[in-house]
């Protein structure tokens, strides 16, 4: 059996502050994902929902919801929360079911409606939950944490402001070509030096916002796709859901210590990196074989991190990759194409989903004015809190 499972369609609701209920850009993003793929909702055997979380619970059942909300025909239903990553999770859950063979077509979707500001855990007492613990104990706002990353950065490899304000440059001209992104204005360096400081030395346009926003997915088998009419989809070839291996020497939100590298040596790769080779392994490709990259860019020194995390150039090499503009649209493989979180924001349960959106639309030749000249592998790249790895690899 083939371990590819064919993206029939893909559909997105616009990034922005709507003040609607996630539960609507949720299903306006299924139904045109449903129209992409030329099928009917009835004709979906399961459907699998990235959970909202909200109030300290996760969210209002979201597979359930979303086939309430689309008219409840009998499909298997699935929910899946793993913060960040819930996205990846449900698509890897579709997957399974599809390779399974428990369902031929396979809906995922995911929506929010975030808060304004900056993210914070719910209110009570829960000493057991780090995320909890760092904002209680420490203040360690994700602000403060992209802050001391960016300077984690600037000590070690030499990155610069304006490097940091480049990526932010790069990703709002790419932003300013998609319908769905929340930000379609370019920017200069300028102005991201002039925003301001937020949390020392990243300004307000170096992190991302919060936004409401929704995006979906119809998979299949490949059999169904061919049988539909579709024999060269885009195939999902692989999904990464690894967690961190001992020791895990770097610090990392929302865990406030590490394992000590003077007591255990490291070994391997860091839990990013080690994301991105897993789904390489799956798929058969190496970095070399891609055409372009989706990465989880919450503030502009986080993205330059991934450049070395999935291999697309050295350790601390991630600066001098942009400065010669090889991720930049029009360079041997850009990276975040759509504009990524800098002109998206944040809605958690859909991003990752918009990413294989995003790639999808690449592959297939219609990303109109941000089109990357002949894609043909492409590979996304994010982590939920917790140590809830994602990464996908989509080909054509």
């Amino acid at each position: 059996m083939t371990g590819d499972v064919a993206v029939l369609g893909a559909g997105m609701h616009p990034w922005g502050k709507w003040g609607r209920s996630f539960v609507e850009y949720g299903t306006a993003a299924a139904r045109e994902a449903l129209v992409d793929a030329g099928l009917e909702w009835r004709d979906v055997g399961s459907i699998v929902g990235a959970d909202t979380v909200r109030g300290g619970y996760p969210g209002y059942v979201a597979g359930a919801t979303f086939a309430k909300a689309l008219g409840w025909q009998g499909a298997r239903v699935a929910s899946v929360y793993a913060a960040c990553a819930s996205g990846a999770q449900a698509i890897n859950a579709a997957r399974a079911q599809i390779l399974a063979g428990l369902a031929d077509v396979v809906l995922v979707v995911g929506a929010d409606a975030a808060p304004k500001g900056f993210f914070r855990p719910a209110g009570g007492d829960r000493p057991d939950d780090p995320d909890w613990l760092r904002f209680r104990v420490l203040g360690a706002t994700n602000p403060t944490y992209f802050g001391l990353y960016a300077r984690r950065r600037m000590a070690l490899h030499g990155d610069t402001l304006e490097d940091f304000a480049q990526v932010k440059v790069k990703n709002a001209a790419c932003g300013a070509l998609n319908p769905h992104a929340r930000y379609r204005t370019a920017v200069t360096a300028e102005e991201v030096a002039a925003s301001a400081v937020v949390a020392d030395p990243l300004r307000l346009l170096d992190i991302c916002a919060t936004s409401d926003g929704g995006a979906a997915l119809v998979l299949s088998s490949m059999e169904f796709a061919r049988r539909h009419g579709a024999p060269d989809p885009v195939r999902i070839r692989a999904v990464s859901t690894v967690t961190p291996t001992y020791p895990n020497t770097v610090l990392d939100l929302p865990d406030i210590a590490t394992d000590s590298a003077a007591g255990v040596e490291p070994q391997g790769p860091v839990f990013r990196a080690s994301i991105a080779r897993a789904a390489y392994e799956e798929a058969g490709i190496g970095p070399r074989d891609l055409s372009l990259a989706e990465v989880y860019d919450l503030s502009t020194a986080l993205e330059l991190q991934w450049y070395e995390d999935l291999g697309l150039c050295g350790e601390g090499e991630g600066a001098k990759l942009l400065r010669e503009g090889t991720t930049s649209l029009g360079g041997l493989i850009p990276v975040n194409a759509s504009g990524g979180l800098a002109s998206f924001g944040e809605a958690v349960p859909a991003q990752a989903i918009a990413q294989v959106c995003e790639l999808t639309w690449q592959l297939l030749g219609t990303a109109g004015a941000r089109q990357v000249a002949g894609a043909r592998a492409g590979i996304t790249a994010n982590q939920g809190l917790f140590g809830h790895g994602s990464a996908v690899v989509a080909v054509r």
